[in-house]
């Protein structure tokens, strides 16, 4: 299996930890009986960390259609080189960086650590067109 492959598998992983942290947050803050109920009562705002929780999971969706067709593309074209790798875990661990990030409200660094990640993903795209 190639780098981009792996590193792939490793961001699906990260997405369901995300699907996890963010209804962890949730149930905490609605309660059990909330999450296992049918749900139709109408419930006060989301904290501030589960909302931003929400947020950095919404924010890794937009984009992981996106690496995911990179990555395949690259993989089947037989076009996966030392910067599709590069790429893939520039975008991998920016994103796993975003998630912290995010929930703590750090305003300026998670920015640039977006930049980060899709400037991975650029450059992990930018070896298929090439």
């Amino acid at each position: 299996m190639t780098t981009e492959l792996k590193i792939l598998a490793w961001t699906l992983v990260l997405a369901f930890v995300q699907i996890l942290l963010f209804d962890v947050a949730r149930t905490r803050q609605y309660g059990l009986k909330w999450n296992t109920g049918p749900r139709d009562e109408t419930m006060p705002p989301l904290s501030a960390v589960a909302e931003r929780l929400r947020r950095a999971q919404d924010n890794l969706y937009e984009t992981l259609p996106l690496f995911i067709a990179a990555v395949l593309i690259s993989n089947l074209a037989h076009r996966d080189n030392a910067m599709t790798a590069l790429g893939a875990q520039i975008y991998f661990w920016g994103r796993v960086a975003y998630v912290p990030l995010y929930a703590f409200g750090v305003r300026q660094i998670r920015s640039l650590v977006w930049l980060v990640s899709t400037g991975g993903l650029i450059l992990l795209a930018s070896q298929i067109l090439v």
